[in-house]
């Protein structure tokens, strides 16, 4: 197999430090048997694997074996990219990959380049748990009443909004906007949106109108304006992710 790089859609590592008790046991799956259906469904699907070490390495990749007996599992490899240099010298990485809409994280320890006549591949242990995860694109999660985005209104000088945040995903969001504001119309672009989600959810983006529709509760005349994030940073997208991962 020849080994691949390149981009991989939201690949970040969900944040599990952040994840305790029940909440970490509802994505973990730690039975042998189904820790081995998934890796061996990542080696028939030839789906791409992202790794990512601490030191900054990061490979793009297919699970190529996954040896029960021997407790190893191997990923393709290119010996002479320095990105598989790096992660053998970092020794441990974690791995991310999508099966269908399930988002699949692991670590992986004991990492180490092994060559055969044709090919390399890059080896580690055969890890004992597996993390899924719905994968966020599929879904809005609803806030909670307290969560409220602060904007400048765009077709009223000075008017700053203090609007409820609906929903949520990592695309976008939706905002109630009240029937005595003035109406916001679709495809306007708002720059420096404060969205706080709660107490450890807050930042900035610029966000543009998707589309407007009515009909909240007994008033008509209130609007539900759906929003697409234009651009968030890295860590306004690690604070998005982690919200919604939770």
């Amino acid at each position: 197999m020849s080994p691949r790089s390149g981009h991989i859609e939201s690949t970040q590592p969900a944040p599990l430090s952040t994840l305790s008790g029940r909440a970490i046991d509802e994505f973990r799956v730690d039975h042998p048997v189904d820790v081995m259906a998934l890796l061996r469904r990542l080696v028939d699907s030839a789906v791409l694997v992202q790794l990512s070490a601490p030191n900054g390495a990061a490979y793009t990749s297919t699970l190529w074996a996954v040896d029960e007996r021997a407790r190893r599992i191997s990923f393709d490899a290119d010996a002479a990219h320095p990105q598989i240099r790096a992660l053998v010298e970092a020794g441990e990485a974690t791995a991310v990959a999508y099966l269908d809409a399930i988002k699949l994280q692991f670590d992986l320890h004991g990492l180490m380049l092994a060559h055969g006549h044709n090919a390399s591949a890059l080896q580690a242990v055969l890890p004992d748990v597996l993390y899924r995860f719905q994968r966020r694109e599929f879904f809005r999660v609803r806030t909670r009443d307290s969560a409220v985005a602060h904007l400048r209104h765009p077709a009223s000088r000075g008017e700053m909004l203090t609007l409820r945040v609906l929903d949520v995903s990592v695309g976008g969001c939706a905002l109630q906007l009240p029937a005595e504001a003035t109406p916001i119309e679709p495809g306007t672009s708002i720059d420096g949106v404060r969205l706080e989600l709660d107490a450890d959810t807050l930042f900035v983006a610029p966000l543009v109108v998707q589309h407007v529709s009515g009909g909240f509760g007994s008033n008509t005349r209130v609007s539900r304006l759906g929003y697409c994030f234009a651009r968030l940073d890295g860590t306004s997208q690690r604070a998005l992710q982690r919200y919604i991962d939770l």
